[in-house]
């Protein structure tokens, strides 16, 4: 493969800029991929040019399934809708979540909960939360920062198909060293005892939980909460949101609508979900950790969506409430409502694959190994992981790029097994702040799509806690290099760390702009939501 240096670098940091500064998020993606395909082929014939383009879309079967479970909740969550699941749950919650803390509380508890998958958490969060909080003039930004924030970390935490997929690069990075087979320890083992390493995954979930206690915001959320909670705005006026169901299917025309219609499909999502991992990862003799580790997940997800699909189905039939041609026909309008979202995923993965093509994560990994002293090397897996899933929008492929590499090295440099979960951890968190600060990533992709949110507003705003979270999380990470402290002792100081900051920011932030921190206990007056779109614009300062 020939060797394109820095020029690797140009498609993804070109599409990233764009996208921040334009907030056009399909062109964006779509002339990075662009300026990749000229990179590749030197810009030799035009016609060779789109071919190359065309072929950056991949053959991967797990995106071609992650299309499939997305389209198939799209028709769900239409259902939902045209059945009035979504007004029942919102009367019923609203009855109980009176204020704005209550409702980010939930989130952040339910997004904890659904620790299996980060794509499955995104989708039951977002469309379960998304009423609710527009109702008490929650920002569409404040809910999709919620919902990304819990997903992909507690999913790094837990038994998950994350954890899946980074139990066998581990083994792969002890492959690569020189122990002997009966040498090496259990992947599970060291996974375990890298956990409190993953110190970017606790600390966004314990800053989720800061940020809606204190109801305390700072820099572009702190504008998107005013907005919302003076106006009803819960997306600014030029937003483009990635679903927008009210706008594609009008008002839901059902009377009385009952929370059958809501929770019934959202069961069946996870139950059938659930169940269909454990069933594709089952073998004769196995126990439950190998069934866990080798299921299927994105044919469990398949499996999930599809049921669910089929109990909305169920529940027009049985309460007379949708034909099962009204039923078709609303299935097909719920595919229309993932278009821009199917559209901007299959664009982040297409500029995966430019980058893959062009060596951009193997030039990075090269250029950051030359810093090799023992005592910051977990910080520098971890920037280097961060800087190749923002550039790729792949967590996943972060993964596989570097845990690989940095284990040996760990190995190598101390022999001890110590550092090895240390750099493992690291990746872990590199990984999810990279995917947390880039608009090219799926999982930040999706969250913003079953929140309603407008992508770029998404990233921009959760930008700030990121890297107020990421700056913490390395300063731990350097203070155990030089020290190695109990990492478990550093991760209380790094939580009170987070609420210094996020008290002084939001201070400061709400001085500068001559304002109040938004304050999330109080309820909700007047109207809610989009109701108020007439309303006049806040002041943001």
């Amino acid at each position: 493969m020939a060797e394109f240096g820095a020029l690797s670098l140009v498609p993804p940091l070109f599409a990233i800029g764009l996208a921040i500064v334009t907030r056009k998020a399909v062109l964006s993606l779509f002339l990075g991929v662009w300026s990749g395909g000229v990179i590749f082929t030197g810009g030799v014939g035009l016609g060779q040019t789109f071919d190359w383009i065309a072929a950056s879309i991949g053959e991967s079967t797990f995106h071609a399934q992650i299309l499939i479970f997305t389209l198939l909740l799209g028709s769900a969550v239409a259902m939902i809708w045209r059945l009035g699941g979504s007004h029942a749950v919102r009367d019923w919650a609203i009855a109980r979540l009176d204020t704005r803390r209550k409702v980010g509380v939930a989130a952040w508890l339910l997004g904890l909960l659904l620790f299996f998958d980060d794509y499955a958490n995104t989708a039951v969060v977002g469309s379960t939360m998304r009423d609710v909080s527009d109702h008490l003039r929650i920002s569409r930004e404040k809910l999709s920062y919620l919902v990304d924030s819990t997903a992909a970390p507690v999913a790094t935490l837990a038994i998950s198909s994350w954890v899946a997929f980074q139990l066998s690069m581990i083994e792969s990075g002890y492959e690569a060293t020189d122990l002997a087979a009966s040498e090496v320890p259990n992947s599970f083992a060291v996974f375990l005892r890298s956990i409190p390493y993953n110190t970017y995954a606790i600390l966004a979930i314990v800053m989720v939980g800061i940020v809606v206690l204190s109801g305390r915001d700072y820099g572009e959320m702190l504008a998107a909460e005013r907005r919302a909670a003076e106006t009803g705005k819960v997306t600014r006026d030029d937003a483009r949101p990635m679903q927008d169901v009210s706008a594609e299917l009008g008002e839901p025309t059902v009377e009385d609508p009952r929370l059958v219609a809501f929770f019934l499909p959202i069961g069946v999502l996870i139950g059938v979900t659930l169940g269909s991992a454990l069933w594709t990862g089952y073998s004769p003799g196995a126990g439950l950790y190998d069934t866990i580790v080798g299921a299927d997940y994105a044919v469990a997800l398949i499996f999930g969506s599809f049921a669910m699909v089929a109990s909305t189905y169920a529940i027009g039939v049985a309460t007379d409430r949708l034909s099962l041609g009204e039923s078709v026909d609303t299935t097909i309008e719920g595919f229309g409502v993932m278009l821009t979202a199917v559209t901007i995923l299959v664009l982040a993965w297409s500029i995966g694959n430019v980058v893959e093509a062009l060596g951009t994560g193997e030039y990075v990994g090269r250029i950051a190994g030359q810093v090799l002293d023992p005592a910051v090397l977990p910080v520098v897996v971890m920037f280097t992981g961060a800087f190749i899933a923002f550039s790729t929008g792949s967590s996943w492929g972060t993964m596989g790029i570097v845990t690989p590499i940095a284990v040996p090295v760990a190995w190598d440099l101390t022999g001890g097994h110590a550092m090895v979960a240390a750099v493992v951890g690291a990746v872990f968190s590199g990984a999810i702040f990279g995917d947390h600060a880039s608009p090219i990533s799926d999982t930040t992709v999706l969250s913003a799509t079953f929140t309603g949110a407008d992508l770029i507003d998404h990233v921009r705003t959760q930008l700030y806690y990121a890297v107020t979270v990421v700056v913490v999380a390395a300063t731990l990470l350097i203070v155990w290099g030089y020290t190695r402290l109990n990492p478990w002792y550093l991760l209380p100081v790094g939580a009170l760390a987070l609420v210094g900051l996020v008290y002084g920011l939001s201070t400061l932030d709400a001085r500068r702009r001559g304002v109040e921190p938004v304050d999330v206990g109080g309820t909700t007056s007047g109207n809610a939501g989009a109701a108020d779109a007439g309303a006049p614009e806040a002041d943001d300062g």
